[in-house]
């Protein structure tokens, strides 16, 4: 049985193409990716213990193994974060025997004045499990009355997974539902993490639990919505992670082609709306 370990080190080895490290297209391979020698070369280990911490049978490797393997996959800071954390969880050494805390909701007002120099685009701040922290007007026109943004504190990963109009609005649903996923799966910690799961999985089932196994980011692709006045949007994303002491995302929507971006203009002759944080 393999481990979350395992499982992330297998998937992003096979995500790689050998020629981005300088190594030789071996097309002939039946299996995608890195060979699992060139990663053991890369990494300083053996061949032998990457296999068996690959399979889950070696579910406590040391702190600087887990770090020239991140060095050997070219991780970037929130993925060697990520793989730490999953060293700790494959170890058992990540166990959660409180509630957890609050995730970050404070928007540091230079965030805040950044998102205000992006009006009247489409913008919003968002943390990994999907609050909306805050948002453009441009972002609250294309939302609104879709139900997303009428509760007390709207949670993105929530009302894909649980309001049905979800499957409407967006337009590639699967993809989103990916998305929303594995940025779930990301963190911020394990135990907030846990906890969100656990209150939407008996309503999202599978179409949430079957998703948390995938380690590997799905495909960044156009966003389409089926807008309920503007009909069919779409949208290119530009996404800028905050210092992980925020643990936070900022995303903008950029209009992918001409027809959304005069929709755009339709919408906003509607009464304005000021940039809103959520409480």
């Amino acid at each position: 049985m393999g481990t979350p370990l395992g499982d992330f080190i297998r998937a992003k080895r096979d995500s790689i193409q050998p020629e981005s490290f300088g190594l030789p297209d071996r097309r002939r391979r039946r299996s995608p990716g890195l060979r699992r020698s060139d990663l053991a070369q890369r990494a300083g280990v053996s061949v032998e213990y990457l296999t068996r911490i690959e399979q889950g049978r070696d579910r406590n490797p040391s702190l600087a193994v887990v770090n020239a393997l991140a060095d050997a996959l070219s991780l970037d800071a929130a993925e060697r974060a990520h793989l730490r954390l999953l060293a700790k969880i494959t170890s058992g050494a990540c166990v959660i025997e409180r509630p957890p805390s609050p995730p970050n909701r404070h928007v540091r007002p230079t965030v805040h004045d950044t998102l205000q120099l992006l009006e009247p685009g489409v913008a919003f701040l968002t943390n990994r499990l999907g609050d909306l922290l805050a948002y453009t007007s441009g972002f609250e026109l294309v939302m609104r009355g879709i139900g997303l943004l009428e509760t007390e504190r709207p949670n993105l990963t929530r009302y894909v997974f649980t309001d049905p109009y979800a499957k409407t609005f967006f337009a590639d649903w699967d993809q989103v539902a990916d998305e929303q996923a594995f940025d779930l799966w990301r963190g911020p910690s394990v135990a907030q993490f846990q906890q969100l799961v656990a209150e939407l999985a008996h309503i999202a089932g599978t179409e949430l639990t079957g998703r948390l196994d995938h380690h590997l980011p799905p495909p960044q692709v156009p966003l389409r919505l089926n807008h309920p006045i503007a009909h069919e949007l779409r949208w290119q994303r530009e996404r800028m992670e905050l210092p992980v002491t925020d643990a936070q995302e900022l995303v903008v929507l950029l209009p992918a082609d001409e027809a959304t971006a005069l929709a755009m203009d339709r919408l906003r002759r509607q009464p304005h709306h000021t940039l809103r944080a959520v409480p």
